[in-house]
């Protein structure tokens, strides 16, 4: 296919494909499906080889969000029967850390529900920062607490932050129909403050809120412009008790698609399968690993994932290998720019999963934006809502996390 064929020779050299070509990813049938991935797979292998990064999330607090985001469970008004606590003391939160580290992850990432951090809050997440690394040696720490004033990813760099988390999630031509109590431009300024206080920037989407094939080449494009070192891509997982806990609107395929255009945008960027791929890529997951470079491994924030073994077994058995502690995630230009800026991460991404900005939003995603129409919509009798199930363990509890 002549498409493929220029997309892969464009992503091999770093050139941005055109709109025309973006939306023709999307458009393609079925039955062309593997070779879209194929295709996109070359791009992947060029810039990231064989590897998959791990990334861990620890919520720090959960529940109680005042922001009114239509896709997260922890959302204001939200009746999804989710774990609530407050923020979790430095030593719990590097304990839950330690899980993850020990299951192979090298990325840490703390979330925090709310509008954005006081500087009480940054004092108390730059603790936590400071503990973690002394406890785990090597380890990198993304944060992503929402809404940041200035001065604040200064001083979460200064207590040894690695990079910051905060999603465009979609569109700026649909933002306002999903939330209403911060802005698009909002998100923008977050990311723009964390890359220029030297943390790596991680910003990335929740597909599956009913959004056009528009939108979502809108929102990936404007991800490559903004150049963030990782691109998390997060499918909704309808939550009973939001506003889009009906919204069933994905299938494994049109999730991969949507995986193989962000590669094809964005081909040397850390691209993260995140929040939903249990949910709505279910067996097809491995055919995932062609297209991205870096996974969460375990539970969400407020949602349980595949057991850890699980993704261990399915990256070895789909012929990949764990991205290694020593080994540099980002290809050298891009590892090259990090340092020349200060910033100490040596892989460059960032991990919240799902976090939106307004703290941690399970992977969740916004229902119809706008009026558009919804494109290969599920029967009804194909949602999976047995998928979708509430975090009881880890983080917040007595429980033994998943990792």
């Amino acid at each position: 296919m002549d498409l493929l064929n220029t997309l892969v020779d464009k992503g091999l050299r770093r050139e941005l494909p055109t709109r025309e070509e973006a939306l023709a990813v999307l458009a393609t049938s079925d039955d062309e499906l593997l070779d879209v991935v194929a295709a996109a797979g070359k791009v992947r292998r060029q810039w990231f080889g064989r590897r998959v990064k791990l990334n861990y999330l620890v919520n720090l607090k959960s529940g109680l969000c005042p922001e009114d985001c239509s896709y997260c469970s922890q959302r204001l008004g939200s009746k999804a029967d989710i774990l609530k606590y407050t923020w979790l003391k430095p030593d719990e939160a590097s304990k839950a850390a330690a899980a993850g580290v020990a299951g192979g992850a090298k990325r840490v990432c703390l979330v925090a529900s709310g509008r954005g951090p006081t500087d009480r809050d940054i004092a108390r997440v730059s603790e936590t920062i400071k503990t973690i690394k002394e406890q785990n040696e090597g380890v990198e720490v993304c944060a992503c607490l929402g809404l940041l004033s200035d001065g604040q990813a200064e001083r979460l760099r200064a207590a040894g932050a690695d990079a910051y988390n905060h999603n465009l999630n979609t569109s700026e031509g649909t933002y306002g129909d999903i939330t209403t109590t911060h802005t698009y431009q909002d998100r923008v300024d977050t990311v723009t403050k964390a890359h220029g206080a030297g943390l790596s920037a991680c910003s990335g989407l929740i597909a599956g809120m009913g959004e056009s094939d528009e939108d979502l080449v809108d929102v990936v494009f404007s991800l490559r412009e903004l150049d963030p070192d990782s691109v998390p891509v997060n499918f909704l997982i309808p939550f009973e008790g939001t506003p889009l806990g009906k919204e069933w609107n994905l299938t494994p395929q049109r999730c991969l698609r949507i995986l193989a255009m962000t590669r094809f945008v964005c081909p040397d960027v850390e691209v993260r399968l995140a929040g939903g791929r249990e949910v709505h890529l279910r067996t097809m997951q491995p055919l995932a690993l062609h297209l991205v470079n870096s996974i969460f491994l375990g539970d969400y924030l407020t949602s349980e994932g595949q057991a850890g073994q699980a993704d261990l077994d399915m990256i070895a058995d789909a012929g990949f290998e764990v991205e290694g502690a020593g080994t540099t995630t980002l290809p050298k230009h891009r590892a090259d720019a990090i340092a020349a800026a200060g910033c100490g991460t040596n892989a460059g991404a960032c991990g919240s999963h799902e976090e939106s900005g307004c703290g941690s939003h399970e992977g969740g995603g916004c229902g119809p934006c706008g009026g558009h129409a919804v494109p290969e919509q599920a029967p009804a009798d194909q949602a999976r809502t047995d998928l979708v199930a509430v975090r009881r363990r880890g983080a917040g509890t007595d429980l033994a996390p998943n990792a």
